[in-house]
């Protein structure tokens, strides 16, 4: 969760301080709303802008490096393992992969409205001339938003197989 915390405060308080100080009460209001309409896309929506299948192509982009700094990621995780030898991050079981692939879907979803958001608030930035903030607005949204994206997607295809052999 420090991770996350972290990363949240080193990314959003920006885009916070240029709302606040440069964008129009009314226009932050609708960025808002046109973010939060995100949260109505289905998961067929998620399903159909999947990279891949499999995690060959996350691998090939670095997600799986950007995996090992994330709250669940490989870092935590061996942490854990240090101190509970038993832990395991799927349980034996179908509902334990289900309730994780419905997890990956609700952090996607959430960094698909930030995703939104963000991408407003860097095409106002740059038709503003505020050229500076765009840029980091656009690096922000890569590092917070597509990235995250991308690794619940590559969480997810992974899940997918762990679940077909569960099935077995």
């Amino acid at each position: 969760m420090i991770a996350n915390l972290i990363w949240s405060a080193l990314l959003i308080v920006p885009i916070a301080v240029f709302c606040y100080t440069f964008v129009n009460r009314k226009l932050f209001w609708i960025f808002l709303i046109i973010s939060l309409l995100g949260i109505f896309l289905p998961r067929s929506f998620f399903d159909n802008i999947q990279l891949g299948k499999s995690g060959g192509v996350y691998k090939k982009i670095g997600v799986r490096f950007v995996n090992r700094f994330t709250q669940n990621g490989d870092i935590i995780n061996a942490l854990i393992r240090k101190r509970y030898p038993e832990y395991k991050v799927i349980s034996p079981g179908q509902s334990s992969i289900v309730k994780l692939i419905s997890q990956t879907y609700m952090f996607e979803k959430f960094h698909c409205i930030l995703f939104l958001f963000f991408s407003m608030t860097i095409v106002y930035a740059f038709t503003e001339g505020y050229f500076i903030w765009a840029f980091v607005f656009l690096i922000s949204n890569i590092v917070y938003n597509v990235y995250p994206a991308f690794l619940q997607q590559y969480i997810r295809a992974r899940l997918k197989v762990f679940q077909k052999r569960a099935e077995r």
